[in-house]
């Protein structure tokens, strides 16, 4: 907001005529009506109508004032064709020559262009900041919606052939299916690619910054044109004032936080050079490109490095002037007409880089989402479906090896790979339901002694919704381990609570976890059972393999330490 009222202060404050008109005080207080948010809501088509009054008779300024607020008001393609009836009507009230008349045109564009730029980056600022959240959500229901596809296709379809593999009796190809389906499910999470879309990208910043540096090339280029110069001087002063526009847009250009233009080490001394080289002509001093300098100076260094060097240079310029004999009101009009110049392309390029910095933000918020999400799927699946598919390869080798029991071994595979098609089909939504302890140790039970394992299981104990499940998926997992990686013949599974905290261990006679490298498993465990406050630790023990979680309950202390409600 400062900085739009810095440069609406340069636009229209004439050093010559300090006071203003009462039309121009008019114009300006409308033109505060249009551009600062808070005052937003005030402004319409009869503010829009009354500047359009006023504007052949507020002097200095005013066009630049009517061609923004066109700009702002105005919708659709209306808004430019009035946008160039506003520069052209400038052009006809200043028909003294060409210079005046090209000049008070390209005035108008530019400055328009460039409170019209600064307005909506800082409008555009807020929106993207409002809504920096948005592309996160929708990156990740995107995700959700592709991962839903993509699960459907590879383990939705395996499941769904391993129960037709069922009735039909196929026991080696429901193996062969399930180990594979498994293998998949194992698999680590992609890293996700960068969101897809971004709905509030600054699109208009860069015509705007290419615009207003044009402008002010060309009304540059006419003076020097008009100034009748000696064609030596003219043959090194027009590509002088082309090297100069192209290394302030070079300097303004938005880039990433913290990141410099390239070459600026010798950009912006030979920026310097090329502007204060013209003040020591011989016939008179030209200090039109000083505030392409300090503009670059306000862009390039820190405010606190900046602004005492923008005012030694222009100080610097006002007493070399001074030396050179321009007459006072002049020195201050071209001083000031410098600090203007150097503002409005600061302000350009401060929010234009506002906006690319909220817009990256957006970007990075949504990455990170994106990241977390596939993560979670990735997850979940692993979590959910790969007890279940070993639970399928297991009765599918009983059957192989026990036929008298293969129909069923069969009912139980068909059984389970439905019960897997629901938790799947629930897996993309982050609706899967909540696993419950008492119906995994049963089920824990019935594959492990189906795998040739005496199981010893402890009552189950009373616990909060969120940990009861937290534990479920704790022991679903170490029972998959306990498939996938040993030849366990015992396994003990010991669940008590004391002192708020329940106590979660397992064991088995197997040794072929301990040997194994940690797994996608055993790492999503820790965090979900870190994210509630507990504690997971794996070791080998003496005869066996042992997997320990403690976990806070906030239940409180029992008098007794243990509470016991139901049993298995």
């Amino acid at each position: 907001m400062t900085v739009i009222l810095v440069i609406l202060a340069g636009v229209v404050f004439d050093p010559l005529a300090p006071l203003p008109s009462a039309p121009a005080a008019a114009m300006v207080i409308l033109q505060i009506v249009h551009s600062l948010p808070r005052l937003r809501r005030l402004r319409g088509p009869w503010t829009l109508a009354a500047q359009a009054l006023l504007f052949p008779w507020a002097g200095q300024g005013a066009p630049g004032l009517l061609a923004a607020s066109v700009l702002l008001i105005a919708r659709g393609p209306l808004r430019w064709l009035l946008f160039c009836a506003v520069v052209a009507a400038t052009g006809l009230l200043n028909t003294a020559d060409a210079y005046t008349c090209v000049n008070a045109m390209v005035n108008a564009l530019t400055q328009g262009l460039v409170l019209f730029g600064v307005t909506r980056l800082n409008d555009l600022r807020i929106e993207l900041h409002d809504a920096r959240h948005e592309l996160a959500e929708a990156s990740v229901a995107e995700e959700r919606e592709r991962a839903s596809r993509d699960l459907e296709s590879v383990l939705g379809s395996s499941l769904s052939a391993i129960i037709a593999l069922a009735a039909q009796g196929r026991t080696g190809d429901i193996l062969t299916l399930a180990r594979r389906a498994a293998a998949r499910a194992r698999q680590a999470p992609s890293d996700p690619a960068q969101p897809s879309f971004d709905d509030l990208t600054p699109r208009l910043a860069l015509p705007i910054l290419v615009a207003a540096h044009l402008g002010f090339l060309i009304v540059s280029a006419v003076f020097l044109w008009r100034a009748a110069l000696p064609p030596a001087v003219l043959a090194i002063g027009l590509p002088a004032v082309v090297v100069v526009t192209l290394l302030q847009l070079h300097h303004s250009l938005p880039r990433p936080p913290g990141v410099r233009p390239q070459h600026v080490g010798w950009t912006l001394p030979l920026q310097l050079v090329l502007v204060l080289v013209p003040l020591f002509l011989p016939d008179r001093p030209y200090p039109q490109l000083i505030g392409f300098a300090a503009g670059s100076l306000l862009i390039l260094w820190t405010r606190w490095a900046a602004f005492p060097a923008v005012g030694a240079v222009l100080l610097a310029t006002a007493a070399t002037m001074a030396l050179r004999g321009v007459p006072p009101a002049d020195n201050l009009y071209w001083t000031l007409n410098a600090l203007a110049i150097a503002v409005m392309f600061h302000g350009l390029a401060l929010h234009t880089d506002m906006v690319t910095e909220v817009r990256q933000a957006r970007l990075a918020l949504a990455g990170i989402a994106l990241s977390r999400e596939r993560r979670r799927i990735s997850r979940d699946v692993h979590d959910l479906l790969g007890y279940s598919l070993s639970a399928i390869v297991v009765k599918g080798e009983l059957a192989v090896h026990v036929p008298e029991r293969a129909a069923e071994q069969l009912a139980d595979i068909t059984r389970i790979a439905e019960r897997a098609l629901t938790d799947l089909a629930a897996v993309p939504g982050d609706s899967s339901h909540a696993l419950s302890l008492g119906t995994e140790l049963a089920s824990a039970r019935e594959v492990l002694s189906a795998a040739g394992a005496t199981v010893h299981a402890d009552p189950v104990i009373e616990l909060p919704g969120e940990i009861d499940a937290l534990l479920a998926t704790v022991l679903r997992e170490a029972v998959t381990n306990v498939l996938r990686h040993s030849r366990a013949r015992h396994c003990r599974i010991e669940l008590t609570r004391q002192n708020a905290t329940a106590r979660l261990r397992i064991t088995n006679d197997g040794a072929g976890e301990a040997t194994a490298p940690p797994g996608q498993g055993l790492t999503n465990l820790a965090r979900r059972v870190t994210a509630l406050g507990g504690t997971l630790r794996t070791a080998r023990v003496p005869g066996g393999y042992e997997l320990l979680v403690l976990q806070p309950t906030g239940l409180g202390r029992d008098p007794d330490g243990v509470k016991t409600v139901a049993r298995v």
